[in-house]
């Protein structure tokens, strides 16, 4: 294990990358060493950072790197997790910059859940994920990495806060019981074009099992799911890299969509 003051300054490191523009040469390349746990306690770092310095809300977790598609792009073969601020939330139509505030953003077309209930692991199951979840909601994750050319490892996204930039969320939330949720099916468009297709059962097989994988995660870790928190359950499809003039947009059948346009 990496001691502490090790671990702050990678963690400001990544702080700095994320608000500079930049990015840094690959934690795995220059820490041989590097364990999950240490990522994790450096992801820690950089989102105290914000929490503490820059005075952002955590409002929700992430999963990623959960669909085959996602994993054979990015060469990282087991899922990562994440936390969302307020600040990262776009309302469905944002205007997204990229410019000072992305670098290489690439974005994925997934479920966010919205919960009522506390979820705390580990034990989680998916049944315990749907009975605490008040809605679904198609979302977009727009990734992004403050690893050089995303030449990523597991410990690289997961120290980089799962690589998360910014989200944006449909203004469709519906009753996940209603629905075959493996069965989802999600067509994804960049520039009126249709660009990748996904089902809902490309997460781990369901998103449920993927919310619980998440919970049982960082349950391990003492960091419980909230009643009031968003979670993403990871890509449907391969990523979209993005750049200012491009708009995305996706549909789930039978459900609704969202897009945004990047400038």
């Amino acid at each position: 294990m990496m001691d502490q003051e090790r671990i702050n300054l990678l963690g400001d490191e990544l702080y700095n990358a994320l608000r500079g523009g930049h990015t840094l040469e690959p934690l795995t390349d220059r820490e041989p060493a590097i364990q999950i746990e240490d990522a994790y306690r450096i992801s820690l770092r950089m989102l105290n950072r914000r929490v503490d310095g820059d005075g952002e809300k955590v409002i929700g977790k992430k999963i990623g790197v959960t669909s085959k598609p996602v994993q054979d792009m990015l060469g990282v073969f087991q899922p990562d997790f994440g936390f969302l601020t307020d600040a990262m939330e776009y309302p469905d139509g944002a205007e997204i910059p990229i410019k000072g505030s992305l670098i290489a953003p690439r974005a994925e077309g997934e479920i966010a859940f919205r919960l009522k209930k506390d979820l705390v692991g580990p034990g989680v199951t998916e049944a315990d994920v749907l009975d605490a979840t008040e809605a679904i909601i198609p979302c977009f994750e727009i990734v992004d990495s403050r690893i050089k050319d995303w030449k990523i490892r597991i410990q690289d996204t997961v120290a980089d806060n799962a690589s998360c930039g910014v989200y944006v969320l449909s203004k469709k939330e519906v009753d996940p019981r209603h629905y075959d949720l493996p069965g989802l099916h999600m067509r994804i468009y960049k520039n009126g074009e249709l660009h990748s297709e996904g089902m809902g059962s490309a997460v781990q097989g369901n998103p449920l099992t993927a919310v619980a994988w998440l919970a049982n995660t960082l349950g391990e870790f003492g960091i419980p799911f909230k009643a009031g928190e968003v979670i993403l359950s990871g890509s449907l499809a391969p990523l979209i890299p993005v750049v200012a003039g491009d708009v995305v947009s996706l549909e789930v059948e039978g459900i609704g969509g969202c897009s945004c346009k990047f400038v």
